[in-house]
């Protein structure tokens, strides 16, 4: 069976809006068989994920996986906590930052590489306050009106 590569790109566009990305890595998951063939039916959701450490290692949570339609008794559980694979380096890196007040670390697309992997596209990120969000408003809608008047 050929698998279609690159087709899934999934992004947490709740992510972009509630924060501010810092800095971005990108981290292979640990899965189960059925729940990679769910991501390659495109039934994920990222919205209210976040990671967060356990024991010197880094987990996805809420991230939303859909039982695959075709699995049996051992299908996987939607919700369930999934393991990051970063370097060593990185996950000391993301571990200082997030010690520090104000910063978490946020799922921001989901995405299948060219080998046909799941990868996880994370930030470290800072919460925005509420003139911050509105401010994000103002310059989207600005851009899209410069955008409409440079059409005519």
């Amino acid at each position: 069976m050929a698998h279609q590569k690159g087709n899934i790109n999934v992004k947490n566009r709740k992510a972009t809006f509630e924060y501010e990305l810092i800095e971005k890595f990108v981290a292979g998951m640990q899965l189960a068989g059925t729940e990679i063939k769910s991501i390659r039916n495109g039934k994920v959701n990222l919205s209210d994920a976040y990671c967060q450490f356990y024991s010197g290692e880094l987990y996805a949570r809420n991230v939303h996986i859909s039982e695959y339609e075709m699995g049996t008794h051992s299908n996987h559980e939607a919700k369930r906590d999934r393991k990051l694979l970063l370097t060593k380096k990185e996950l000391q890196k993301l571990d200082r930052k997030t010690k520090e007040s104000g910063f978490t670390i946020v799922p921001t697309r989901l995405f299948i590489n060219d080998r046909g992997l799941a990868k996880l596209e994370i930030a470290l990120a800072r919460g925005k306050k509420m003139y911050d969000k509105r401010e994000t408003l103002k310059q989207k809608d600005s851009k899209r009106e410069m955008d409409r008047m440079m059409k005519f």
